[in-house]
């Protein structure tokens, strides 16, 4: 047998039988509430992937330094208030979630795992990060989102390795490094649910970006270096205090999805009419006045929320967008129906005011 998956059966303990499967390469404890891993289980020297997920335990044991060949082991939704030291000497291991438990450091010794390439340390109560985490080359993704950050070291912007996810949403941070540029390869950011005033114009750097969430913090202006971000197709802005957006705008070509409810804007920049392939355009509960007649060239655009604005007349435009299914247009102050509503409404399009 080279694969025991035990999820959810209620194991308070785990069987002293299967210290002679020596054969095990995946073993799967998820969701049982054993509330301590024996000490046996480093006997099982041929084991690559171990999951303890949910079991409930608020140690580990230090006989799984012997499981030489372990690549991956999760321990997610736990009780561990600290990492041991001994996991630092498993230099061997690539993914290491630890996410959803009770930490509020690790030792730095963990940042000898220098082939990780996953390491999530979210859902902790983790107040600082080491310079040290540059050492992490081969990081593909980093997840340290709701944590207790009120910083993150310049030395992160040595991770070039990150292609896929950085998780930075729900910390204290009031300002992101600007080493972040380095960044070359990472596809998502998010960066949620601090207190950002400022990005750095690093950021534009970032060009394989594919998605970058930046709401609810307290942003007051964008960099123009935005507009390098030529792969973006998702750009998430609600929950700021956003008054004006950056002509660059305009040259996120592939952008599908831009939300910016919540706001403060007062007026958009003619440029919008270069975001050709955009799909959906939120701009609910801001205090725009007008909208600039380079909407109607957003001739992909099917959903348009304009719900809670100071509105009192519209670019003639949108009622040529030929794909549009959606336009909200409640709590505005309108000061006529154009005709035009009549026949985006007899060609299937709902339209609200």
């Amino acid at each position: 047998m080279t694969t025991l998956d035990l999820t959810g059966q209620q194991l308070s303990a785990l069987a002293e039988s299967l210290r002679q499967q020596t054969q095990l390469t995946r073993l799967v404890l998820d969701d049982n509430p054993l509330g301590a891993l024996p000490e046996w289980l480093g006997e099982l020297g041929t084991l690559e992937q171990l999951f303890a997920d949910g079991t409930q335990i608020a140690a580990l044991p230090n006989s799984l330094v012997r499981l030489m060949r372990l690549q991956r082991f999760d321990a997610r939704r736990n009780r561990l208030e600290s990492v041991p030291e001994f996991l630092g000497q498993m230099t061997w291991l690539r993914d290491l979630r630890l996410g959803k438990n009770l930490l509020t450091s690790v030792p730095e010794s963990l940042w000898q795992l220098t082939e990780l390439e996953t390491l999530d340390l979210g859902e902790n109560r983790i107040g600082s990060l080491s310079a040290r985490v540059g050492a992490l080359t081969k990081l593909r993704m980093l997840d340290l989102g709701h944590n207790a950050l009120t910083a993150v070291p310049e030395e992160i912007g040595k991770l070039t390795g990150l292609s896929g996810f950085l998780y930075l949403s729900d910390n204290q941070l009031t300002e992101l490094p600007a080493s972040l540029g380095n960044l070359k390869a990472l596809r998502y950011l998010n960066a949620t649910d601090n207190r950002l005033e400022v990005l750095p114009e690093s950021l534009g750097q970032m060009r394989a970006l594919i998605e970058l969430r930046l709401y609810n913090n307290r942003l007051k202006a964008l960099p123009d270096s935005l507009g390098g971000l030529e792969n973006l197709l998702e750009l998430h802005l609600k929950g700021n205090a956003l008054v004006a957006l950056p002509e660059s705008i305009g040259r996120l070509a592939r952008l599908r999805k831009l939300s910016l409810e919540n706001n403060r804007l007062e007026s958009l920049p003619e440029s919008l009419g270069g975001l050709t392939r955009l799909v959906e355009l939120d701009l609910r509960n801001n205090r725009l006045s007008a909208l600039p007649a380079s909407i109607g060239q957003l001739t992909y655009l099917k959903v348009l929320d304009l719900r809670g604005n100071q509105l009192r007349t519209l670019p003639a435009g949108i009622g040529e967008l030929p794909h549009l299914e959606k336009l909200d247009l409640r709590w505005n102050k309108l000061s006529s129906i154009p005709d035009w509503f009549h026949r985006l409404e007899q060609r299937g399009c709902t339209v609200y005011t």
